[in-house]
């Protein structure tokens, strides 16, 4: 078995607004990651199994970095995420007030793109690209 460090070409990153409560910051990342692996096969791993042969689901095969930013960075990376055609999930100040998947995506779909009120994005790809987008972004504490 190899010990060389494994380096990834791609990147998952989760921005998120920097005025969020921590149970807010949780359920965002959650939602946002959520549907990565249904939509790009290629970040699920391997199911996991422990020592007693108990199966486990299989997670993502990479990490996942958290970023933090104002209302205006998380924008302007809503933009670059856009003009790159990177795949991207978002989670919207309004979603905080439905409780379900089909109020979900009205409350998106009823606003203009460049009148979302963002409060997370999440986006993959080639990890230079990905770092682009995320410019003006620091890492989450």
């Amino acid at each position: 078995m190899s010990t060389e460090p494994i380096r990834f070409d791609t990147k998952i990153a989760v921005l998120l607004r920097d005025d969020l409560e921590p149970w807010q910051r949780l359920n965002v990342t959650a939602f946002l990651v959520s549907g990565l692996g249904t939509e790009l096969p290629e970040v699920i791993g391997e199911p996991y199994e422990d020592a007693d042969g108990v199966p486990y689901l299989p997670m993502f095969r990479q990490p996942v970095l958290v970023f933090e930013a104002t209302k205006e960075t998380l924008t302007a990376a809503h933009a670059r995420v856009l003009s790159r055609s990177l795949p991207r999930a978002l989670f919207t100040s309004d979603l905080f007030a439905t409780g379900n998947d089909r109020d979900n995506r009205a409350a998106v779909r009823a606003v203009p793109t460049g009148e979302l009120d963002l409060v997370g994005l999440a986006v993959y790809g080639p990890r230079n690209a990905v770092d682009k987008a995320v410019k003006g972004a620091r890492m989450h504490p």
